[in-house]
């Protein structure tokens, strides 16, 4: 579903440059559970854009492939047609504030060209599904913020994507209420929803793979140093398979 072959990334600045990636390959299938996590400045950010076209690798340095497409060959014009089929959740939310509950989700889906009949049918469903359906016309500053991170979820699973990606999904909200964040994600995985969580929280992280055995890949200073899914790679940086405490 998701394969990055020897990528690197870097960034020109002003006085040298900036390797935020460097060699990185992994791959993860359809209907993995995957949390990549690592410190700041580990290029979780850099993968993340990389997912998304919002960053493209250094030229003739690797290939990204998402659902059979390599993003690195990708158009332009092609490039809403990938994101159809990634639902992805921010840290901050970014609901726009003026907008209900229902509106918030609609209006995510209108910019894909989704029906209107489409959109009444899956907005109610999609918020069925956080436990929201009872708030639909409610604005955010009306809502805690697990319910804001809840509506993300919502606007993001809405349109039916293949992939969720989520990134720091828990960085805006009480930590009482991450685990329910967590477990709601671990809900969308079982029906086949591919579930790539990126994330800074170690210890969260820890508990929820202790638990339900999810993969956990660890980036740190733009290499892939740990996949629980491969203990060569840790062993080749001289570790084991656990992931590598965050600092």
């Amino acid at each position: 579903m998701i394969e990055f072959q020897h990528v690197y990334k870097t960034y020109e600045t002003h006085s040298d440059e900036n390797v935020a990636l460097e060699d990185i390959s992994l791959k993860i299938n359809e209907g993995e559970f995957v949390f990549v996590e690592g410190h700041s400045g580990a290029g979780k950010s850099t993968f993340l854009k990389l997912m998304l076209m919002e960053e493209r690798p250094d030229k003739g340095r690797g290939r990204i492939i998402i659902d059979g497409r390599d993003l690195t060959k990708l158009r332009r014009g092609k490039i809403p047609y990938l994101r159809r089929e990634l639902g992805v959740v921010f840290q901050d939310f970014r609901l726009i504030p003026t907008m209900t509950v229902y509106e918030n989700v609609a209006f995510a889906m209108r910019v894909t060209n989704i029906s209107t009949k489409t959109i009444r049918k899956r907005v109610p469903f999609a918020l069925s599904l956080v436990g929201l359906e009872d708030k639909m016309d409610r604005l955010p500053d009306e809502l805690s913020g697990g319910e804001q991170q809840r509506v993300a979820v919502a606007r993001a699973l809405a349109h039916g994507p293949k992939i969720i990606i989520a990134d720091e999904p828990t960085g805006n909200i009480d930590p009482e209420l991450s685990m329910d964040i967590m477990q709601l994600f671990e809900a969308i995985n079982k029906v086949k929803i591919t579930v790539v969580v990126v994330t800074h929280e170690h210890e969260l992280v820890k508990d929820l793979a202790a638990r339900y055995h999810n993969r956990v890949i660890t980036l740190a200073h733009g290499h892939v140093v740990a996949d629980t899914a491969d203990p060569r790679v840790a062993a080749a940086w001289g570790g084991t398979a656990e992931p590598m405490p965050v600092r």
